[in-house]
């Protein structure tokens, strides 16, 4: 790792601080006494020289990449757009942390399974991509790993926080209009709060564990099962209905089950990362001191 005029300080880039973990991980990395951060908020990773030019500039040790194309269904019907965000910027961030002598962490997710598994995935399996929106996000991990030796490839599922839209503000959002709502209850996964997400990628990279990792908060669920939970913790009444895949047709197909083993974590001996439903509970609790 390149540490030319630098202090004792981990430096870390941010790209794609905007979005809903980049915030998180801007404020968790931020009081980390160890890591100095920088952010970057707007950046076209899918201009090569750019991109480059960007990364070697700042000189990080680690460059976290959060920024994608992240639109499941308009993944569909603009292949190239996530194409060209998902594979060739990621490519372009790969090879800008080459240029760097910089460590990547890729946030990747759970939609690189096809679900047919029935049961939990661990980081060795296989995986097959349903949907353009994960085809693109696996190609990414290839590029990664064609190109730098020194990555983070961080899978992770059912994203939700406080700087982005996500299941749970607008499942409340939609109790608000309506009595009744339908909700998928043959799709299982593990809900994932960012700033749960934020703390163990700063705490994976304060070592060089480099590799592929699945980290979500534990337990599992079904789409409707976690809208009944969301409902309960909120105090709200709504008749819910459950509906299959099938009742409830997408654009982009979606695998029925992809919970995620965080196998290569617990390796690691690092520490469970708590139940979703906990996590679930804190994230309301300040949904509601911020409405008052």
């Amino acid at each position: 790792m390149n540490t030319e005029n630098r202090d004792d300080k981990m430096k870390v880039l941010i790209i794609g601080a905007e979005g809903m973990l980049g915030h998180d991980l801007e404020d968790i990395l931020g009081v980390e006494n160890e890591i100095s951060t920088t952010t970057i908020y707007t950046l076209d990773i899918t201009d090569l020289d750019k991109t480059v030019k960007t990364v070697k500039k700042i000189n990080p040790d680690v460059v976290v990449h959060a920024a994608a194309f992240t639109d499941v269904n308009g993944s569909e019907s603009n292949q190239d757009m996530a194409y060209k965000v998902n594979v060739i910027g990621t490519r372009n961030v790969a090879v800008a942390c080459s240029k760097a002598d910089s460590a990547l962490v890729y946030i990747c997710t759970d939609y690189v399974f096809d679900g047919e598994k029935g049961s939990s995935y661990y980081e060795y399996d296989q995986p097959n991509p349903l949907s353009v929106y994960g085809k693109t996000k696996y190609l990414g991990e290839v590029c990664i790993r064609d190109i730098l030796n020194r990555f983070y490839i961080v899978r992770t599922a059912w994203l939700y926080g406080f700087h982005g839209p996500n299941f749970v503000t607008t499942m409340l959002n939609l109790a608000k209009t309506n009595d009744s709502l339908s909700v998928v209850d043959d799709q299982i996964g593990s809900p994932t709060y960012t700033v749960d997400l934020a703390k163990a990628i700063a705490e994976l990279i304060k070592k060089p564990r480099y590799g592929i990792y699945h980290i979500t908060n534990s337990g599992s669920c079904s789409w409707y099962e976690y809208a009944d939970e969301i409902f309960n913790l909120a105090g709200a009444q709504i008749d819910l209905k459950p509906v299959t895949t099938e009742e409830y047709p997408q654009p982009a197909p979606r695998p029925k089950y992809s919970v995620l083993e965080n196998y290569n974590w617990k390796m690691e001996g690092l520490e469970d990362i708590r139940n979703y439903k906990e996590a679930l509970k804190e994230y309301i609790k300040l949904l509601k001191v911020k409405e008052e």
